[in-house]
This record gives structure tokens, C-alpha cells and sequence, in this order.
């Protein structure tokens, strides 16, 4: 994410880094000498004072959400997984049976928001570019926004998909009730352990693309493993959204979360 002070993460601890480069550099200074560097604690208590304000907007989300018993699902994924082809064959699954909203995170472009269209939910289209690339992710602001977008009284859930991105969605809450992501097996069986804050976050893994297994030499068991590695207790779901393989299991997860 983006600030008027640079690029910034929080971690699961709490902390916060920046990768920021606005400091005041003296181009007079013999090589070595760092002493026109800002390295106060005043950008740590900005940084955290834009976090805080992300969780005080989540918790306004959240409370939109139950005061109309609405559960909300956060869902992330890599660009490329099948986070949307997965997304409208749930959607197809669940039309008529219950009332789904879905919020449609990307960084330009609507083409995803009308793959969804037609299928029986309110959709809600969130753009983050902001002229200079866009952000990287849903955070709770955006979000907050993008719910004027959705009539929240019918509604049983709603599901936000998030920026395609294996870091920066899994730090920021929204307001959702469960975080749930999309990997497929094309990203190669590594991705739990390059990235584990993302996979450490979430409650249920969509292990996709499980009919390419036999052309990529990819062993399931093996991507499994990994995600367990990082978080024991994630419930994995082998699915292919192509062929339908292993999805019913996804729908009845969603199912019994739906119902709270």
C-alpha cells in the first residue's frame, strides 16, 4: 500500500516497516554520512495511526454486515488462480437458495464484474487505480465505499473479492467475518512457503486446477503439505472450477458458513 509516506507493511506481530524514500537527502555529504536521514519514530506513528484507522473502518463494515445478518467472506488469491472463474460457478450454485452480494476488487477494467453479471447476485464494482497504478489491495475505507453499492437488506452474504495479490490482501481486515483463497496448482507447490502470511491467514484453501495435475507432474499431496506446513488447522479443498471436481465440497463449506 501507498501513503503520502511511502510503502508500508504490517506484520503479524503488530509491526510496521516502511520502504519509504521521502526522507531529506543532503547530496552534499561525504559517502557514508547518513545524518540527513529522518530516522525518527514520527513515521512509525503515522504508519500505525493509518492501520488503526483501517481496523476502526472494518469494524464499521462488520457491524453494516450483522445488523443485517449478512455474513462477509474477504477472497484472495495470485492473479491468474481462478478466484472469478471460481466465484461465478458458486454463484450459479447458490442463485435462488441464498441472497449473495459481491464486491468486485480490481485495479481498472470491469471485465470481471461483467463475467458475474446475470448470475443472480448484487455486484459491486471497486476500482483502486488512483492515476498512479492503483493499489494492491481491498482495504476496509474501500470497502466501506463500495457497500453503497450493494443493498445490504436481502442480502445473506456478500463476498468480497480481493486485488489479485499473495501479500499485501492478507494484512488488511475489511470487515469480513472468514478469509478464504483460491491457489492453483499452475503456481507451483512453493507458494506456501514463499508466502506464508497470506496462507497463514486464511480459513479455507481452494487448492484449483487439480485437472491440470496430470500435464504439470504436480503431486496434491504435496501442495497440501505445505499449506499445513503454515497453517495446521486451514481447511483445503482440492477443486477444479473448470470441470466441477471437488467443488460441492466448496459449496457446502460456504453453505454452513452462510448459515453462521
Amino acid at each position: 500500500m501507498w501513503s503520502a509516506m511511502g510503502r508500508f507493511h504490517r506484520h503479524d506481530d503488530g509491526t510496521v516497516h516502511s520502504h519509504s524514500h521521502d526522507h531529506d537527502h543532503d547530496h552534499t555529504h561525504e559517502h557514508g554520512d547518513h545524518s540527513g536521514y529522518d530516522t525518527g519514530h514520527e513515521r512509525v506513528d503515522v504508519l500505525e495511526a493509518i492501520f488503526s484507522e483501517n481496523d476502526l473502518r472494518a469494524a464499521v463494515n462488520r457491524d453494516a454486515f450483522e445488523s443485517n445478518n449478512i455474513r462477509a467472506l474477504n477472497l484472495m488469491s495470485s492473479p491468474g488462480s481462478g478466484k472469478t472463474t471460481v466465484l461465478a460457478a458458486t454463484l450459479d450454485e447458490l442463485a435462488g437458495e441464498l441472497a449473495v452480494g459481491v464486491i468486485e476488487g480490481d485495479i481498472a477494467t470491469d471485465i470481471d464484474a461483467a463475467r458475474l453479471a446475470g448470475r443472480g447476485a448484487q455486484i459491486s464494482l471497486l476500482n483502486t487505480d488512483n492515476g498512479f497504478g492503483g493499489e494492491c489491495h481491498l482495504d476496509a475505507p474501500m470497502v466501506n465505499r463500495a457497500l453503497a453499492g450493494l443493498d445490504l437488506g436481502p442480502l445473506d452474504l456478500v463476498i468480497i473479492e480481493n486485488v489479485g495479490n499473495l501479500v499485501c490482501p492478507a494484512e488488511f481486515d475489511v470487515g469480513e467475518h472468514a478469509k478464504a483463497m483460491v491457489y492453483s496448482l499452475t503456481e507451483g507447490e512453493d507458494k506456501p512457503l514463499k508466502y506464508p502470511v497470506m496462507f497463514r491467514s486464511v480459513d479455507v484453501v481452494l487448492l484449483n486446477k487439480i485437472d491440470l495435475a496430470p500435464y504439470l507432474d504436480a503431486d496434491v499431496a504435496t501442495y497440501t503439505e505445505h499449506i499445513r506446513q503454515v497453517n495446521p488447522t486451514a481447511t483445503v479443498l482440492p477443486v477444479s472450477a473448470k470441470t466441477g471436481e471437488g467443488m460441492a465440497d466448496w459449496f457446502s463449506w460456504l453453505r454452513a458458513f452462510a448459515a453462521g
